[in-house]
C-alpha cells in the first residue's frame, strides 16, 4: 500500500495516513501519524470513546512525552484497518494528544514493513507475512 505524505504547511510533510479503528461493531476513520521513535500506537482517549471502549478501564501505564510530563495512558485490544489490512493491536489511549494519533514499534512497526520517501513524498507499507 502506497501513501503520500500529508502537507500540514510550507516545507512541512509528515508520515500520515488515514486508517480505521474497529471495536465490536463500532468504527471510526482516524489519521495517524506513522512513528518510528514510538515505543507503541497511542490514539487519542475521545475515540476510544467514540467507540464505546470504558477507555480509563483499561491497563494504566505512565508515560513521558516532549513536555517532559508523566501522563496516563490506558491498553485496550481493538481492531486496525490500514487499506484492505485488518489485524488486532494493543493501544493506548490518552488524553489531549493531538490532531491525530501516532503508529509506534508495537503494534504497527511489528506487523508491517515500512518506507519512507521523502523526496518522492511516499510512504509504503507492506504487511510482514
Amino acid at each position: 500500500m502506497k501513501f503520500r505524505y500529508k502537507i500540514y504547511g510550507p516545507g512541512i510533510l509528515r508520515p500520515v495516513i488515514p486508517i480505521e479503528i474497529i471495536y465490536k461493531n463500532e468504527s471510526v476513520p482516524y489519521e495517524v501519524l506513522i512513528d518510528s521513535g514510538a515505543d507503541f500506537c497511542v490514539f487519542d482517549a475521545e475515540i476510544g470513546e467514540i467507540l464505546g471502549i470504558p477507555v480509563e478501564e483499561g491497563e494504566r501505564f505512565e508515560v513521558v512525552g516532549i513536555t517532559g510530563e508523566k501522563e496516563p495512558v490506558y491498553f485496550h485490544f481493538l481492531e486496525i484497518k490500514i487499506g484492505k489490512c485488518r489485524y488486532e493491536a494493543k493501544i493506548a489511549f490518552l488524553r489531549k494528544i493531538g490532531p491525530y494519533g501516532v503508529l509506534g514499534q508495537k503494534g504497527f512497526f511489528d506487523k508491517f514493513i515500512v518506507k519512507f520517501d521523502l523526496l518522492k513524498e511516499e510512504i509504503e507499507v507492506k504487511p510482514r507475512k
